[in-house]
């Protein structure tokens, strides 16, 4: 209960005069009931008028009991608090708290806690204070961070020691005197403190996982002389970037090592990851063991296994292995005789979705395994593919994400991995051109449309839903479909192909769409977001994505990457719906804005954190991990830096207060930082 802090707080330790008031204040006063009654006009309501000596002010209530009637009957003597408004009859308040007057006033402010299941105030207060208590009995706020060890900026402070203990105390009691801006925008010294113990509790955990699994064996896997990768690398229709170089450079480096690799390779949009995973398969493979790679869709593990075919298959196939395909839409003959060949051996790579790290998957010896778009895979998944190992010996692990990390970030949730960035796209790749227009324009944008089809160029449409919903009330999928279909197809013209994907289809239908899309048959194809990773059509040179307010920022670069591909100019529409107000939200203004402004992913991932915070940017680490419940990364870095510096030295140095500090913030959470 010590940690479950206020939200905000309400200063009921003064009275003051109603004449001192001004609109918006939130004032508390003592008051006489001279006039209380029963209105029903416009609406039944409470109307009783209290005088202070200085002034009158009308209270409203709108809902109230008998009980609350007799409080505030004729005569009564009241304390009062509550937002004073101005208006034609005088000062009012809405629904103002309060007591009988008389009593001593408190000599700290009164916090608001947050509360769920109906739980009164009062009843939270209590707790909440005696649960403080009992924890300072039992010596739960022992100081944990070493002496002289404290972040400079509360060092600076103020001559006072914001301990823990202390800066508990204070933020459930805090005297009158504090600035309100200072805890509400938590920038003061406790709420420091408090922040500074939880960013500690993070770096520690992560150090801590880092280092035990230094202590973990793996394959040993070298680069061979004239092998695998170099004679990949002859058979590539493209040099590779000099950002592509340095990081294989980098993975090459770690999985030679005894030592599992656990390492996050992110990149732009087309920054060419699969290429980089290919080149570290060939050294797995060179040296006798397997290689999963596991992709969170169908479509993006089928785009995967088609590129590592045409590019493995013909150095395989001489020495006797193949590429494997698991997938949950195979039938069972296939899926049969694909299990057999991973248990064997033959299969040297093996390509799927999480049907990989199903139990009756059977490795002869994964040394291996790269996990594409990781943020799709909860840790409980990731776990079970490294648990593929026949050995007492673990797997390297390659993290890829499309959606770049910021620092911040990194620095933070993932600081027990390395990370590898792939900053420079491949030669060849155009520019998107990024416009947002309203719904009103639709017929502009099919005219727009019709003329790429005439010059021989395919466009996505993007939706949000498929059917129909009350909650949100957008276009879906197939009307979309229908109406495009339509439109694009007059008597007399040429016919087009409109196609439509979407989730609910059956594998074997989505592959069908995708193939006549990827061949040029299809000229525009209506999608909900299964397109957002994994298809490469450099003939696409327009994507359109339809009530573009309700994406999220990723979400919305990353379909944005479908186009731009190949040799043509490209463009992505951002298409909202106004609503009946006329406007959109500023939240997703600010997404739209952002998307015109820069094509940068790491600077699309900055703004994203910015707007939602880490939690959702980062799905909870997906699954599991304790999000920071006081610390904003956005302003904390300071306090960050300073974690990430005490955290190796108390490891060494105090040990034992080290591991007490993780157990009080994280328990067992801090596993889940550790996957």
């Amino acid at each position: 209960m010590a940690l479950h802090l206020p939200l905000r707080y309400e200063d009921e330790t003064r009275i003051v005069r109603l004449s001192d008031t001004r609109e918006g204040d939130v004032a508390q006063i003592e008051a006489t009931v001279i006039s209380c009654e029963v209105a029903y006009k416009p609406r039944r309501q409470l109307l009783v008028v209290v005088d202070d000596g200085t002034d009158t002010c009308t209270l409203r209530f709108f809902n109230f009991y008998p009980s609350q009637q007799k409080a505030l009957a004729l005569g009564n003597r009241l304390r009062l608090r509550g937002e004073v408004r101005g208006g034609f009859m005088g000062r009012t308040m809405m629904h103002p708290s309060f007591h009988a007057a008389g009593g001593e006033l408190p000599n700290a402010l009164t916090p608001t806690y947050p509360t769920s299941a109906g739980l009164p105030q009062s009843y939270l207060r209590k707790a909440v204070h005696s649960g403080v208590l009992q924890a300072a009995r039992q010596g739960e706020f022992v100081e944990t961070i070493p002496t002289g060890q404290t972040p400079p900026s509360l060092a600076q402070s103020n001559t006072k020691t914001w301990g823990l203990e202390q800066s508990l105390h204070f933020l459930h009691h805090p005297t009158p005197d504090v600035s309100l801006a200072q805890l509400e925008d938590r920038t003061h010294p406790a709420w420091q403190r408090l922040k500074a113990e939880e960013l500690l509790a993070q770096q520690l955990s992560q150090l801590q996982s880092k280092r035990e699994r230094a202590t973990l064996r793996a394959p040993a896997l070298v680069l061979q002389k004239n092998g695998l990768q170099e004679q990949l690398l002859g058979i590539l229709p493209f040099g590779l970037t000099n950002a592509q170089r340095r990081v294989g450079d980098e993975i090459a480096n770690d999985i030679q090592r005894p030592i599992p690799m656990h390492r996050l390779l992110q990149g732009d949009v087309g920054s060419g990851k699969t290429v980089v995973a290919a080149l570290v398969a060939a050294i797995a493979i060179d040296n006798g063991w397997q290689c999963a790679l596991m992709a969170p869709t169908e479509i993006l593990a089928e785009q995967h296994f088609r590129k590592l075919i045409g590019w493995l298959e013909p150095l395989l196939t001489p020495i006797g292995k193949r590429v494997a395909w698991l997938t949950g839409s195979q039938k069972k003959k296939e899926r049969t005789e694909m299990l057999a060949l991973i248990a064997s051996g033959e299969a040297a790579l093996v390509v799927g979705t999480h049907v990989v790290i199903q139990e009756q998957v059977h490795f002869k010896n994964l040394a291996l395994a790269i996990i594409d778009e990781q943020h799709r895979f909860g840790v409980a998944q990731r776990l079970a593919l490294r648990e593929k190992m026949q050995s007492d010996a673990e797997p390297h692990m390659l993290m890829m994400s499309a959606t770049p990390i910021p620092r911040t970030l990194a620095m933070s949730y993932y600081a027990d991995l390395d990370v590898s960035t792939l900053d420079e796209l491949p030669p060849g790749r155009t520019p998107v051109v990024t416009k947002i227009i309203a719904e009103t324009r639709r017929d502009e944008l099919i005219t727009r449309i019709r003329q790429q089809l005439e010059e021989g160029r395919q466009v996505y449409w993007v939706c949000p839903l498929i059917e129909e919903s009350e909650a949100l009330d957008l276009t879906n999928a197939t009307e979309t479909h229908a109406l495009l279909t339509e439109a694009l197809n007059p008597s007399g013209a040429k016919p087009v192909m409109v196609g439509l994907l979407h989730s609910r289809m059956p594998p074997v239908e989505k592959k069908a769409v995708m193939a006549l899309f990827e061949s040029g048959t299809m000229g525009v194809l209506v999608s909900t977001t299964v397109i957002e990773v994994g298809v490469d059509v450099p003939n696409a040179s327009l994507m359109v994505i339809e009530h573009a307010e309700r994406f999220g920022l990723s979400q919305l670069h990353q379909l944005r990457g479908r186009v731009g591909r190949g040799a043509a100019a490209s463009a992505c529409v951002l298409m909202y719906a106004t609503g009946e107000s006329g406007r959109v939200s500023e939240t997703a203004r600010e997404r739209l804005r952002a998307m015109v402004e820069t094509s940068d992913g790491f600077e699309i991932a900055r703004r994203d954190l910015e707007i939602r915070g880490p939690g959702e940017f980062l799905g909870a680490r997906q699954s599991g991990a304790a999000m920071l419940r006081f610390a904003d990364l956005a302003v904390d870095t300071e306090l960050l830096d300073w974690a990430r510096e005490l955290a190796p030295h108390m490891l060494d140095q105090y040990p034992e207060l080290a591991e007490r500090h993780v157990q009080r913030w994280l328990g067992g959470k801090s596993d889940f930082l550790k996957a």
